[in-house]
């Protein structure tokens, strides 16, 4: 993923992924959207999270998903 999406520091929440610039893991926003929740109420939740980060983190997925389908 593009550093400017995500950061791993071991010293902060011990080493997962995190949005960059934050302390909200990557995967804060995983369960929010398999609990059926909104990106709107993810956002609510974690305000130092920028709606831009949200949705460049999800193109970075669909991308890679996709890529590794056409292989």
């Amino acid at each position: 993923m593009k550093s400017q999406i995500i950061s791993v520091d071991p010293e902060i929440m011990s080493g997962a992924p995190c949005f960059a610039g934050t302390r909200v893991p990557i995967q804060n926003l995983i369960d929010y959207l398999e609990g059926g929740d909104s990106i709107e109420d993810f956002l609510e939740g974690f305000p130092s999270v920028s709606r831009e980060q949200v949705i460049a983190f999800l193109e970075e997925a669909k991308d890679r998903v996709l890529a590794a389908v056409e292989k």
